[in-house]
């Protein structure tokens, strides 16, 4: 009598939990093992694919039988014990080493010549059937993704709705998600606090579980949520069929405060105006500190001019920069009235728009065109090629969303008009508001470049608030004129200008 190992193997976890396959391999062993006077002293049973290397409980098995505790070993058929031919060379070697391999299913002698032929020839078969598989079942993955459609499971914020069809938003977790970009945006939180936030409000992973800090750090970078479908390992970027719960304009400004963040663990005072202030010399973040309870922001770059302010009166600079762009509620509804009086004299300009937009979506599509047909005739190396798609597909996403605005009635133009009227009537309060950080979100808003030299906060406006803070005093003209006599028309005219442009 002769002691063997058995090994039985599935593809999936799938297949060993609800399928037959492992209960037949093991009487079909049983029955060769009996009828060939064998004996069985322990079984080797796996459930992963044989297509590649790595397998753990069939390397056990290689290494124990390459110990000589057992004269050889059972497998229920060849391509049970090898789909690729480095583990068949494996085997091999061990039946060169005269140690017995024996398949049940199979009537070999792995002995003779022609024996290890017909085992050869089926294990090349074995080898190229699975080739082909895999070159099925990728053809078919990019099929689904040139329609548009995920072939994996859905992120969170979507629901599936079966094979062959787009995600759905999540009627629950969309708007959460959402609700997490927006968050994130006003850059007061980073993952860590972020997530404990959005646990607070209801956000939850796939196993009811709070979402974790590389969960909301792939959530914030996946393109999905825009309408774009990315494949991280190739680089390849296709546009999606399923509804978009982000904006594109939203979403890259979120990368760049994802790009520039760095790691926010472990502090203990959240001081306002923290990597806001700059250096005038250096251009270094000044650095907060408290000092006899109060908060001072100091330059610690040792050749430049001796910098450092106090926090309150940084407060004051603010309350003061912002009075110079702040209008009366007379001086808004006078600036809402020539805004209105202009956008009757920009249909014209408007329908320009409009065919000007459509013109470049056209033109990146056709660009798109190109760049497909290039990588199709390998005129362009392929990651040269991914690059450009991903940036013009990008493009291409922007330019529709505008173009989309602007068909269904909702000018961007006159939205930013919109939002500009608000923000300056709100910025009076903001001035003398006791809650620092709307007034700094107010500052960040309308200007650019904010420093500190020795005590003195500098900064640039942003267009078009510089045209509000070189304006004089706007007043109303006489109460019988339709329009005032005074500059505001020039102003009017200058900010209407500046908020048609697009972003």
């Amino acid at each position: 009598m002769r002691y063997v190992y058995a090994y039985i193997r599935v593809s999936t976890q799938k297949q060993g939990q609800t399928g037959s396959s492992l209960a037949e391999q093991r009487l079909a062993i049983e029955v060769y093992a009996k009828r060939n006077s064998l004996i069985i002293v322990e079984w080797f049973e796996e459930q992963e694919t044989a297509a590649k290397r790595g397998r753990a409980v069939f390397a056990q098995m290689l290494a124990l039988l390459l110990k000589g505790r057992v004269s050889g070993v059972i497998i229920h058929k060849i391509d049970r014990g090898a789909r690729n031919l480095r583990d068949w060379a494996d085997l091999g070697a061990l039946i060169d080493k005269g140690i017995d391999v024996h398949f049940a299913h199979e009537s070999l002698d792995m002995q003779s010549r022609g024996g290890r032929l017909a085992a050869d020839i089926q294990a090349v078969v074995a080898a190229d059937y699975i080739r082909n598989l895999r070159d099925e079942v990728k053809k078919g993955f990019y099929g689904r993704l040139r329609q548009g459609l995920y072939p994996l499971p859905a992120p969170i914020g979507y629901l599936d709705q079966g094979r062959g069809l787009p995600k759905i938003p999540d009627p629950v977790m969309g708007p959460l998600v959402q609700d997490a970009f927006k968050v994130y945006e006003t850059g007061r939180l980073n993952l860590r606090t972020l997530g404990a936030e959005m646990y607070r409000r209801g956000l939850r992973n796939r196993r009811g579980g709070r979402v974790t800090r590389n969960g909301l750090s792939t959530m914030l970078n996946n393109t999905f949520y825009i309408g774009l479908i990315s494949i991280g390992r190739t680089g390849e970027c296709f546009p999606g069929a399923h509804e978009p719960l982000v904006r594109k304009s939203q979403f890259d400004r979120i990368q760049q405060i994802l790009r520039g963040r760095t790691k926010n663990t472990g502090l203990k005072h959240n001081f306002t105006y923290r990597k806001v202030l700059r250096c005038s010399n250096c251009n270094y973040c000044l650095v907060a500190e408290i000092q006899k309870g109060i908060i001072y922001y100091r330059c610690h770059t040792s050749l430049c001019p001796r910098t450092c302010v106090r926090e309150d009166s940084i407060d004051l600079q603010v309350s003061d920069a912002l009075r110079q762009i702040t209008m009366s509620e007379d001086e808004a509804t006078a600036l809402q009235k020539e805004f209105a009086y202009l956008e009757k004299d920009d249909s014209i300009d408007r329908e320009n728009s409009l065919a000007s937009l459509e013109l470049r979506v056209a033109n990146v599509r056709d660009r798109l065109d190109r760049i497909a047909e290039a990588y199709e005739t390998r005129a362009l190396d392929e990651e040269v090629v991914q690059r450009r798609n991903r940036a013009l597909l990008g493009e291409k996403l922007a330019l529709e969303e505008s173009l989309k605005s602007f068909k269904g009635g909702n000018d961007p133009s006159r939205a930013r008009r919109l939002r500009f009227l608000e923000l300056i009537q709100r910025l009076g309060t903001y001035s003398d508001a006791t809650n620092c950080e709307e007034r700094l979100d107010a500052l960040k808003e309308a200007a650019s470049n904010l420093s500190v030299d020795r005590k003195l906060l500098a900064f640039e406006w942003r267009k078009p608030f510089d045209v509000l803070a070189s304006r004089s005093n706007i007043h109303n003209g006489a109460p019988h004129r339709a329009r005032s006599r005074t500059k505001l028309p020039q102003v009017a005219r200058k900010l209407f200008d500046l908020l048609s442009q697009e972003e």
